[in-house]
């Protein structure tokens, strides 16, 4: 069993953010702290996007600590451009990342936490979880879901929209990835678009700026001091089209249906008895948080979500959870991961190097 003060699980921008600077703070690499990241290469969870997302599609890159994103062309593949800067920042900080390692289980034994992966187990003082959401795409169930003949895929399986030339898609859910999906699918096949609320539009000209953003963190923070699942961003800022979905809109391709009531072998059917055929089904429903790894922790609240101080775990202090929350995004997850760090630095004491 390998023995290390701080394990950072997860390698994407909020546990570079914290590796870095525990390392800045005293922390040895591995013996101080050890980054486990389940995936082959750099890059988190931007390797697995699709290849149509540009980097003219990306709402913004934040800087990693120390080192600015390097300027991009519109045309490049985000899956290509985002994990060639996350390599690139390893390496230059020489960050102590193991991979492909998958962390299967955390749990307490007296004041040390173990960790069981699929490879070698850990012993470490405390845990800086920064597994994002990738890896648990939500889908929801309806009755007949599992008669359906065409093809169901959720945003995460998503793999171009000239796979859908000539059928008639449905595309279900209201956030930005729904809204991108839409104007490209549209242009290959004919699709329909059903959502559990009428989306909310940003007005034309209304930047997302540091106000709204603010906004949006203190209502987030309020859930989840109070133990409750943090919500999407969209579900506090509304949507927004950009100048590539302009087409998309003036061809109606965002006339937005409720939510059917069951799935049919063939398509959908709504609760007035409409029904409507359909080739694909695309869930653009979302992700929950990655956290099945920390259930012997016992964190969660009756509510579902898991009370928080912060960055820490208000259950288990030494437990931090970063891009979680308030911090899921890239700007976030910097900043969290800096906090964590700084926590850390504070309640252990490592000896500088």
């Amino acid at each position: 069993m390998k023995k290390t003060q701080v394990v950072v699980i997860g390698a994407g921008q909020a546990g570079l953010s914290a590796a870095y600077h525990l390392v800045r703070m005293g922390f040895s690499r591995y013996d101080g702290v050890v980054v486990l990241d389940r995936n082959p290469a750099p890059g988190g969870a931007w390797q697995h996007r699709w290849n149509s997302l540009t980097m003219h599609d990306v709402h913004g890159i934040a800087n990693l600590p120390g080192v600015a994103v390097p300027e991009s062309s519109d045309d490049e593949r985000a899956n290509e451009f985002v994990p060639r800067y996350f390599a690139d920042y390893e390496a230059r900080f020489e960050l102590p990342v193991v991979r492909p390692v998958i962390v299967e289980s955390v749990r307490r034994s007296g004041e040390i936490f173990e960790l069981t992966t699929d490879h070698e187990s850990y012993q470490a003082e405390a845990i800086v979880n920064a597994t994002g959401t990738w890896n648990r795409p939500f889908v929801p169930w309806y009755p007949g879901i599992e008669t359906f003949k065409g093809r169901q895929l959720h945003t995460s399986d998503y793999d171009g929209a000239e796979k859908f030339a000539g059928q008639h898609v449905l595309v279900v859910g209201g956030g930005a990835s729904a809204v991108q999906l839409l104007a490209e699918i549209s242009e290959y096949a004919e699709t329909t678009w059903a959502t559990r609320r009428p989306p909310e539009w940003r007005k034309p000209g209304e930047e997302f700026g540091p106000e709204i953003g603010r906004q949006i963190i203190a209502k987030v923070e309020e859930r989840v001091r109070a133990g409750l699942p943090p919500k999407s961003v969209v579900a506090v800022t509304g949507l927004q089209l950009r100048e590539q979905e302009q087409a998309a809109y003036r061809k109606g391709v965002y006339t937005r249906l409720p939510m059917f009531q069951r799935i049919t072998p063939d398509g959908v059917e709504w609760a007035d008895g409409r029904a409507e055929r359909f080739d694909a089904i695309l869930w653009a429903t979302g992700f929950r948080a990655d956290l099945a790894h920390l259930a012997q922790l016992h964190l969660r609240e009756p509510s579902g979500g898991i009370r928080m101080d912060g960055t820490h775990t208000v259950l288990e202090p030494r437990v931090h959870l970063v891009g979680y929350g308030p911090s899921a995004s890239t700007i976030g997850g910097n900043r969290a991961g800096f906090a964590a760090a700084r926590q850390l630095r504070d309640l252990l004491q490592p000896v500088a190097v």
